[in-house]
């Protein structure tokens, strides 16, 4: 069997690793946990009900769930058995969800429930030729059954042997930030490969457990739960991302893979709590530098002093032990993707004992393009690109990288493929220096550069990213294309927005009174206005609206890694936007 195939990888750590707990996911005051056998034995079984219904290699199953134990067993039983993988997002709205099953050519679909099922019951989908239930829904087959109907597995073996690293393992589509999402064709090496990659850096050993709340069905999660599975840990399931700050409590793991919106929210949250006060200030400030010289002296091999080593228990104990907690403990592996973070927020989770790695990708590199060690890095920046990969800068400075884990292209789209395939070569529209020692730096995104009607070119996301560091600013979008100059929509943070509400002694009966009271608007300003005034001038944020729609996946304005849509924002609030710009006589067409 082909070692480059990532179901044999799976098959292979299922037998090594027999009893161990494989998955978990919380059910009242408890655990439901699986173990590695039980995982592969259900996936076999499954993988023998699928060919048994007549599933050839190569056929796309549709998974539309949220993260759970069963979303990972679907996925292995049709990698298993050959098949093509279609994950959806479980935010998916029916349009979004149609166009992907019917794009891919789904002949068979799983759902978690009759809620998703329905957003695509009345659709034409000539394609599709069965619904799975994970749970009873209505007249559909459920799960258990499926499994239970299972033939004799003769045939397993065949199919497993069958695949190669080369074949499609799945195809992910991206969020979809502007238009309509494009099928990435990812294979089984590029899965693989990157397994390899990162187990040769990074300590994970069977007595780890990694929380899953990022969506499986993006790259992401998907890859790294590879790599967790494969490495005899444990998988701990969150259904609903929301609740993620009870699951790490709760899980305590040891390893985690988030995006920058997590540890923004730890970091805002800690400054918050002592924001009222000149002491409390003054301790955390203290504590955070003593922890910073401590944790820099341990990792650079140096002993620190008794009168460190003291100095630094009485930090933990103050402040730096309760940010560790936040996050469910120490960690073996803390990484961050998706997204930039700041550097202020790295050291801060240094300071605490957290090494933050801070990595690149994207779906088109399954997804990962860049990853530092703990023996290896360099804050500000996403590490060196991964072994047995490249990466070179076109002359406007835009990330070309190839690799065994390049996508095989977009799915029945040769002229979007050659568009950003070319000559072996991904042009990932991002922006980005290399230094003297290897270390990538990401700058912004070619596509996400604001042009004013004055010619001046700026990248939103630092700007942003400089926001985020108030905790009131939920989500904010910068706007100014082919505009004489830029403002903001700001999605506050509700229970900060009431704080600051009564710190400023307003009334209110409803919330968007609150959000739309002029002393609010002066404030988020002033706010604004002291973190953005030495910003060059054409950088200036010249006004801003507070908008009552909160940001979410559900109503499209936020992708499910929690970066903003810009486009869908603008135009959205189209009204207020112009508004903003109505004195400059500019009005957007």
């Amino acid at each position: 069997m082909d070692p480059n195939n990532i179901a044999v990888r799976f098959a292979a750590a299922a037998l090594t690793h027999g009893q161990r707990p494989a998955t978990r996911i919380r059910v009242g005051e408890g655990w439901s946990v699986q173990t590695y056998e039980e995982l592969g034995a259900r996936a076999r079984r499954l993988a023998a009900r699928l060919i048994d219904l007549g599933l050839q290699p190569g056929d796309r199953v549709g998974l539309f769930a949220p993260n759970l134990p069963e979303w990972t067993l679907v996925d292995l039983a049709c990698l298993t058995a050959g098949l093509v993988v279609v994950p959806l997002y479980p935010t998916s709205t029916t349009d979004q969800a149609v166009h992907i099953l019917a794009d891919a050519g789904c002949r068979l679909l799983f759902v978690d429930g009759a809620e998703r099922w329905q957003r695509i019951a009345a659709a034409e989908l000539p394609t599709l030729e069965r619904v799975v239930s994970f749970t009873v829904a209505g007249d559909l087959p459920v799960l258990a059954d499926e499994l239970d109907a299972a033939p004799v597995p003769d045939l397993v073996d065949e199919r497993l042997a069958a695949v190669t690293g080369d074949d499609l393992a799945t195809i992910v589509y991206t969020s979809g930030t502007t238009g309509l999402p494009k099928g990435v064709m990812l294979s089984h090496r590029g899965f693989v490969h990157q397994l390899e990659v990162l187990t040769r850096s990074l300590k994970i050993n069977p007595d780890d457990s990694s929380l899953c709340f990022l969506p499986l069905s993006h790259a992401l999660e998907r890859a790294w739960t590879f790599v967790v599975l494969c490495c005899g840990a444990q998988n701990t399931y969150v259904p609903d991302p929301r609740t993620v700050a009870e699951q790490l409590v709760l899980a305590e793991p040891t390893l985690l893979v988030s995006v920058p919106r997590l540890y923004e929210k730890v970091f805002a949250t800690a400054h918050d709590k002592v924001a009222d006060s000149g002491a409390k200030r003054r301790i955390m400030a203290w504590s955070l530098r003593v922890g910073s010289e401590y944790h820099r002296a341990r990792i650079a091999g140096r002993r620190p002093s008794v009168m460190a080593r003291a100095k630094y228990r009485l930090a933990d104990r103050l402040v730096l032990g309760t940010i560790r907690s936040a996050l469910g403990g120490p960690k073996s592996v803390l990484a961050c993707g998706g997204a930039p973070l700041r550097q202020e927020i790295e050291e801060f989770f240094l300071a605490c004992g957290l090494l933050v790695l801070q990595g690149y990708g994207l779906t088109e590199a399954s997804p990962l393009v860049s990853f530092p060690s703990p023996q290896a890095y360099r804050f500000g920046t996403v590490g060196q690109v991964i072994e047995g990969a490249q990466v070179r800068l076109t002359d406007e400075g835009e990330i070309c990288y190839q690799g065994p884990n390049l996508m095989l292209g977009y799915w029945g789209q040769p002229e979007a493929t050659a568009e950003v395939l070319r000559d072996g070569w991904l042009h990932t529209g991002d922006v980005g220096e290399v230094d003297a020692d290897g270390y990538l730096k990401i700058t912004d995104r070619i596509k996400d550069l604001i042009v004013t009607s004055n010619g001046k070119n700026i990248a939103p996301a630092p700007i942003e990213g400089m926001l985020a560091a108030d905790p009131l600013l939920e989500y904010t979008a910068l706007l100014g294309d082919n505009r004489p100059y830029l403002t903001l929509l700001v999605s506050p943070s509700l229970p900060h927005l009431e704080d600051i509400g009564r710190q400023l002694q307003l009334t209110w009966e409803h919330r968007d009174e609150l959000l739309g009271h002029p002393a609010i608007l002066d404030e988020i300003k002033r706010r604004v206005g002291a973190m953005t005034e030495r910003l060059a001038a054409h950088e200036q944020i010249r006004d801003l609206r507070v908008l009552i729609e909160e940001f979410t996946q559900e109503n499209g304005l936020l992708t499910p890694t929690l970066k903003v849509k810009r486009r869908e924002v603008e135009k959205r609030f189209a009204a207020l936007v112009d508004e903003m710009y109505a004195k400059a006589g500019r009005p957007r067409s």
